[in-house]
């Protein structure tokens, strides 16, 4: 069972009953149901066979280290799996140019959807990877330069419908870099990257968020910064 896999409702019970103890006898367990021996024996074996549950004596169980913290991340009233927002990290990349003036190094989409707006580059935290992996490994892949990385700052950013609906919760882990080593690729399948002044980068017409809110995310170096986006759902994207 992944973690964002939602356990069936007995087995969820099950999981939140052992959340608040050390171990559970399984007629303990079961009298918290309407099943018989035979019926509750099926779930509680699948959550010892996921690696969630294990039989510490007879007829008696606990959470495994796993379940735990599997456990932990379940809305212990309704029993279902809590959302969480996504975690990615934003790369901050800039250079001066021939005249002393900084670069920033940004990307135009180049695929659906948002064909056509530009922004920083970025990609999701792989499962234990540091975000210094990340940023390193996301800049070789979509441009072809290499650099170290050190943490700038948190970015939050929802995402709401015009009904006000919640579309997506993200958390970025802002990472900054100055002069990368290597040749930068242009052109790819599905982008196009290039160096751009803060001044040319106020001429852009199509900007992820808006140009006001973008340009407040790459030049502000503030530990946190957090944005709301509506989207409007009569403009192209």
């Amino acid at each position: 069972m992944s973690d964002n896999e939602q356990p069936n409702k007995i087995q969820a019970a099950i999981l939140r009953e052992l959340l608040f103890r050390k171990t559970a006898h399984f007629a303990d367990l079961q009298g918290k149901t309407d099943l018989t021996s035979d019926h509750f024996n099926f779930h509680i074996e699948r959550l010892v066979a996921l690696g969630l549950v294990e039989k510490v004596a007879r007829g008696e169980y606990r959470l495994t280290t796993r379940g735990k913290e599997f456990a932990n991340k379940m809305d212990t009233d309704t029993l279902t799996m809590e959302r969480q927002p996504k975690i990615s990290v934003l790369l901050l990349v800039t250079r001066k140019n021939d005249r002393g003036a900084t670069e920033y190094l940004l990307q135009q989409r180049r695929k659906q959807p948002f064909f056509g707006f530009w922004g920083m580059m970025g990609g999701k935290v792989r499962w234990g990877e540091s975000f210094e992996t990340t940023a390193a490994r996301e800049l070789r892949e979509e441009t072809g330069l290499d650099s170290e990385f050190k943490f700038l700052a948190v970015y939050r950013k929802r995402d709401y419908n015009e009904q006000r609906e919640l579309l997506e919760d993200k958390v970025f882990i802002r990472m900054k870099t100055v002069e990368p080593r290597g040749e930068l690729v242009a052109d790819f399948e599905g982008g196009h990257n290039e160096w751009l002044t803060l001044d040319q980068i106020k001429k852009l017409d199509r900007i992820y968020g808006g140009a006001a809110n973008f340009l407040k995310i790459i030049t502000n170096e503030s530990d946190y910064i957090a944005t709301e986006y509506a989207y409007d759902e009569t403009a192209e994207y």
